[in-house]
């Protein structure tokens, strides 16, 4: 329930500006965010708390599971020599932060569409609209204001329960769409007294102590450059044309992995991401799921939507049942690569199945989401830190989560309704 009136757009965005971290509050001339908060039941922040943590722990089992079968690298998930490397070298390894995307359904049901697991995002935006705009829906609890300090708590924790002195944060200086993420870990890190250095993976470099970034030696690196751009560009179009850059990041992949195996340098979110980020796992725990322990086939039942490799299905099923699936490929984000076949054209449709390379996509079955009051579709982001729930980031949409999507807060009511 609004409290007090909401802000005019202008002045919302104008104190937005004001915080130094983020500066975009329009896209294309439309706004970027909706001042209305989702607010959530304490029922429903609890239901996706629950299902995020326990999709993080199934996710937990999967990686131990290939970890003692490494042939099904090769043999289901199709990774490339260097891609391999990361997962051999992080022994495993892959959370620090992620982010599951659920939705409350109808019926109640919460499902878990994937998770990103890789370089997560948002989190700019999750804490700074709340920050802004809580005092105007009335007695309501931010939920994200707890996350800059578990994110700090993880860090710590991954650096062997030491603080980190000087702190590399490595992204694509190319891209403007995180840079506001980028600032904000900027502002939490510099908040606990480490020194912060900003760079590109060619940024990266051989030195005494180890890992250093424009001659400065970091002890801890944030890693928000996806494991698929580090190692062999794969495209995943029959009448694609080769990435042009399609060759590995050799000369600075081998110095982290090297280094971090030596224990002189602590990488966040590990290389071992890799892994978890293809969706081909989602495909695997319903494949596989005998292979899971007795309660994760409970949970991969209850909050992960049916998932199959592409190569498991006929393309007269996908044809004949468009409103049925949804394609994903297999490092595709954001709504990238993610192909909703009640929300596209038959054209569309028969184009996407009939162009895809099998071998790198998976298919989902499609559900339907509950709507909130104003008749949007909400993408519940929970962040996961350490395996714990410690914040939403939500998204509104018509029809799929894409590029046109629109952000509000999240908070929670501070009663329980009845």
């Amino acid at each position: 329930m609004i409290h007090n009136t909401l802000p005019a757009y202008t002045d919302f965005a104008r104190a937005l500006y004001d915080t130094g971290i983020l500066d975009d509050a329009w896209l294309d001339g439309q706004p970027r965010f909706r001042l209305q908060g989702v607010v959530l039941s304490q029922a429903q922040a609890h239901a996706l708390r629950r299902a995020a943590e326990r999709v993080g722990a199934v996710y937990q089992e999967l990686m131990t599971l290939v970890w003692d079968h490494p042939a099904w690298l090769d043999e289901y998930f199709c990774l490339t020599p260097y891609q391999k490397l990361m997962w051999f070298a992080s022994q495993g390894r892959w959370h620090g932060i992620a982010r599951a995307d659920l939705f409350l359904c109808t019926g109640g049901r919460v499902q878990c569409c994937e998770v990103n697991s890789d370089t997560p995002s948002g989190e700019a935006e999750a804490v700074l609209l709340n920050r802004l705009l809580a005092a105007y829906h009335g007695a309501v609890h931010d939920p994200n204001r707890r996350l800059p300090g578990a994110f700090w708590r993880m860090l710590v924790a991954s650096h062997g329960g030491h603080q980190p002195h000087t702190v590399g944060i490595v992204y694509p200086t190319e891209l403007t769409e995180d840079l506001s993420m980028i600032a904000l870990y900027r502002e939490w890190l510099e908040a606990h007294g480490c020194q912060v250095v900003l760079g590109s993976p060619y940024n990266v470099h051989a030195c005494q102590e180890g890992v250093g970034m424009f001659g400065i030696p970091v002890d801890l690196l944030i890693r928000h450059y996806k494991t698929d751009w580090w190692g062999e560009r794969q495209g995943v179009w029959r009448d694609a044309e080769p990435y042009p850059d399609a060759e590995p990041l050799m000369p600075q992949l081998r110095l982290l992995l090297e280094t971090e195996y030596a224990g002189r340098v602590t990488i966040v979110n590990p290389f071992g991401a890799v892994l978890s980020q293809n969706k081909l796992s989602l495909a695997f725990m319903w494949e596989e799921q005998q292979r899971f322990s007795p309660l994760a086939q409970r949970w991969i039942k209850r909050y992960i939507p049916e998932t199959y490799r592409f190569t498991r299905m006929s393309q007269a099923e996908l044809l004949a049942h468009r409103q049925d699936w949804v394609l994903k490929s297999a490092y595709g984000c954001e709504g990238e690569e993610t192909i909703c076949g009640p929300f596209v054209s038959d054209e569309t449709w028969s184009e996407v199945v009939t162009k895809a390379l099998p071998s790198f996509w998976v298919c989902q079955h499609f559900f339907h989401i509950a709507p909130e009051p104003q008749g949007a579709l909400c993408n519940h982001g929970v962040y996961l830190v350490g395996g714990k729930s410690s914040g939403f980031f939500t998204r509104l949409a018509v029809a799929a989560t894409d590029a046109d999507a629109v952000t509000a807060p999240t908070f929670i009511a501070t009663r329980k309704q009845v």
